[in-house]
C-alpha cells in the first residue's frame, strides 16, 4: 500500500482533551453516535471514554476500512484492539466524486479541514453513506471482554473521533480512499473534460467563479497581449496624476519598463 493508504497517528497524550461532547466537530459526533448507539453495555462506554482521557490507547493506525491500535489495560496488558468500517463500493467512490467535483466549495471545505453538511446529504441523495451508521464500525479485540463493545474497542472509537475533528480525510480513508487518491480522481475527471469540473455560471452581482480542479487541470493558459501605450501628453506616454508620496514621473517609468519585459515574455513563447 501506499503511504496514502496506510496513516499512522501518534499517541493522544493523557488528559490532552476535554470537551462537554467528545467530538467537537458534527462528524466527529456522528461517529461516536454510530458506535454509542450500537453498544450494549453502558459501562463499557464510560471506561472506554476513561481510557481515552487517561492515554490508555496506543499510536493509532488508519488504512481502507482498518482502524487499529494497542490498548493499554488497567492490569498493565496490551491488548489488540481493531475497529472494521464498512468500505464504500467503486461504484459509490465515483458518486461521491461526481458530487465533490460538483461543487468547488465540496472541496475547498474538505481541504480546510470541513465536511459541509450539504456534500454529506447530497451524497446521501446519490446513494452513498458517508458517515457511519448503526452497525458500520464493527469492533474486535483479543481481551477476553464479550461486549460490544469492550471497553478497549470504545476507548479507540472515542479517540478516532478526535483524528476525524482534525482532518476529514481520516473519515474518507476509512470509508476506502486516501486525499491523493480523491484529487487524482478529481484531475482527471478535469481533463476528461467531465461536466461535472466545468467553470460555474458568472454571477449575477457578483465576481466569477472557477472551479479549483478544473483550473489545475487546465495547464497554463497564454500570456495575455498587453495593450499598447497611449500617449497622453505632448512628450509621449501616459499621465498619472499626482497623489501624496508618489512621484508620477517615476511611475511612469515603472509601468513602461514592466510592460516593456512583459512584451519580452510575450515574444519568447
Amino acid at each position: 500500500m501506499s503511504g496514502d493508504r496506510v496513516r499512522g497517528f501518534p499517541a493522544f497524550g493523557r488528559g490532552g482533551r476535554r470537551v462537554r461532547q467528545f467530538a467537537a466537530s458534527w462528524w466527529g459526533r456522528a461517529w461516536v453516535r454510530a458506535m454509542e448507539e450500537t453498544a450494549l453495555d453502558a459501562e463499557q462506554l464510560r471506561k472506554g471514554r476513561r481510557y481515552a482521557y487517561t492515554g490508555h490507547v496506543g499510536s493509532i493506525t488508519v488504512s481502507p476500512g482498518r482502524l487499529a491500535a494497542p490498548v493499554y489495560g488497567d492490569d498493565g496488558a496490551t491488548y489488540t484492539t481493531v475497529v472494521h468500517v464498512e468500505r464504500l463500493a467503486d461504484a459509490g467512490w465515483e458518486r461521491l466524486a461526481d458530487e465533490v467535483a460538483g461543487s468547488a466549495g465540496y472541496l475547498a471545505a474538505l481541504l480546510d479541514g470541513e465536511v459541509p453538511h450539504d456534500l454529506v446529504a447530497a451524497a446521501g441523495d446519490a446513494g452513498v453513506r458517508l458517515l457511519p451508521d448503526l452497525g458500520d464500525l464493527q469492533p474486535e479485540c483479543d481481551c477476553a471482554d464479550f461486549e460490544f463493545p469492550c471497553r478497549h474497542a470504545a476507548a479507540l472509537c472515542y479517540q478516532a473521533s478526535w483524528l476525524l475533528d482534525a482532518d476529514p480525510f481520516v473519515l474518507l480513508l476509512l470509508r476506502g480512499r486516501g486525499r491523493a487518491e480523491l484529487l487524482a480522481g478529481l484531475r482527471r475527471r478535469g481533463a476528461a473534460g467531465s461536466p461535472a469540473t466545468a467553470p460555474p455560471e458568472p454571477a449575477a452581482d457578483g465576481p466569477v467563479g472557477v472551479d479549483a480542479v478544473a483550473a489545475y487541470a487546465g495547464g497554463l493558459p497564454a500570456l495575455p497581449v498587453p495593450p499598447p501605450t497611449v500617449a497622453a501628453d505632448p512628450a509621449g506616454g501616459v499621465v498619472f496624476p499626482a497623489a501624496p508620496g508618489v512621484d508620477p514621473e517615476i511611475l511612469r517609468r515603472a509601468v513602461t519598463a514592466a510592460a516593456g519585459r512583459a512584451a519580452a515574455l510575450r515574444d519568447r513563447r
